[in-house]
């Protein structure tokens, strides 16, 4: 190891890194200056918004600027790296105007919270709710502009019940987030000799049973409202170990026993944000769809062919079985493009005509 002493002392290095700290320091005088005036004209556009009456977060708004900082990148800093910065940026400016309110599955450290942060930034005024349900009742009653919601992993499948709640729910689709899963075993001080009960989420849970099988299968599994709530139990008992994320071994002060024990490394997990408004064209948007089709031959094939025939791209198809019919069912289905685009608006005019059950949930961008 070098001495820092002997580092300190060499004239030569201390005389370049001073000069190249110079222009650092005139460069980050430069960028709060700029970040300043930035803010100024967030808060005049937030005097226009109030003025017409038009809302503080405009998911499409926001996604156009993150996708011109990406083209005009001109590196070295990597494109996805500069967007998270601007989140951040525009949810500080946004904050000046109104801090939004967002309800997400809590408490602090789920993933959820962290879906929640990449899409609206740390700006803003959370909203911890104990199930699904309660995220779709707050947003309903106005307690919250958006709520943050699981919608599908890729291991495990569709959240069932966010699909069966954007069935009855007069709330749209308002953007999408998609995020990687990294499910830790955390304990307390890091000795598993005394576990008696593992704790997470089911769905955590059914992402980790080859693993929890393999290591642990004499360790009871318990299901509970969510990873954090488990990283709670597990603070305050030794002889829970709970699966989460590193972020609730952070917040609740855990250590991280083994970490990756997800059955599939390519793990991710969808989110949608539900609220009340619609969303504007962004350069990247989906639109969502619940339809059903009257019980006859080719019904089906029918009911989609609009979609190929005015070009549209279907990138979800999923069914569920309608809880008051018996083997009747109602079809989830994504596809890309805007309901604003003229294809999209002839195609869902005849998808209309075609089903006997017709609900849009929405256009809105994506964020990757």
């Amino acid at each position: 190891m070098q001495d820092i002493n002997a580092l300190n002392g060499n004239s030569s290095i201390d005389t370049e890194l001073a000069a190249l700290r110079v222009q650092i320091d005139a460069l980050d005088t430069q960028l709060l200056n700029l970040l300043n005036e930035r803010a100024k004209l967030a808060q005049a556009v937030g005097h226009v918004k109030q003025k017409y009456n038009q809302p503080v977060f405009r998911p499409e708004r926001e996604a156009q600027v993150l996708e011109k900082i990406a083209q005009r990148n001109p590196g070295p800093l990597p494109s996805h790296h500069l967007q998270a910065l601007w989140r951040e940026v525009m949810s500080v400016c946004r904050a000046m105007e109104e801090a939004v309110k967002v309800a997400y599955l809590g408490p602090a450290g789920t993933y959820t919270e962290q879906a929640m942060v990449k899409q609206f930034g740390h700006a803003i005024h959370s909203i911890d709710c104990t199930t699904i349900d309660d995220i779709f009742r707050t947003v309903e009653a106005d307690g919250a502009a958006f709520g943050v919601v699981p919608i599908e992993n890729s291991i495990e499948g569709a959240i069932n019940r966010t699909m069966d709640l954007l069935l009855t729910t007069s709330l749209k689709i308002c953007g999408e987030v998609s995020l990687a899963i990294n499910h830790h075993l955390l304990h307390i001080n890091g000795d598993m000799s005394g576990v008696k009960t593992i704790v997470a989420h089911p769905q955590a849970l059914a992402q980790c049973h080859h693993w929890l099988k393999e290591h642990h299968p004499h360790i009871e599994q318990k299901p509970v409202s969510s990873n954090a709530q488990g990283a709670v139990m597990a603070q305050a008992d030794p002889s829970i170990a709970a699966i989460a994320s590193d972020i609730a071994a952070a917040t609740y002060g855990l250590q991280t026993v083994v970490a990756g024990i997800q059955d599939d490394a390519n793990n991710r997990t969808r989110f949608i944000v539900i609220g009340k408004q619609l969303c504007g064209t962004s350069p990247n948007d989906k639109t969502s769809l619940i339809l059903a089709t009257p019980n006859k031959a080719g019904a089906v094939y029918a009911l989609l062919e609009p979609l190929a025939k005015h070009g549209v791209s279907m990138l979800r198809f999923e069914s569920r079985p309608a809880r008051q019919k018996g083997w009747e069912y109602f079809f989830y289905i994504d596809f890309a493009g805007h309901i604003e685009q003229a294809n999209v608006q002839s195609a869902l005019a005849e998808l209309e005509s075609n089903a006997a059950f017709y609900k849009c949930l929405g256009s809105y961008p994506v964020t990757v």
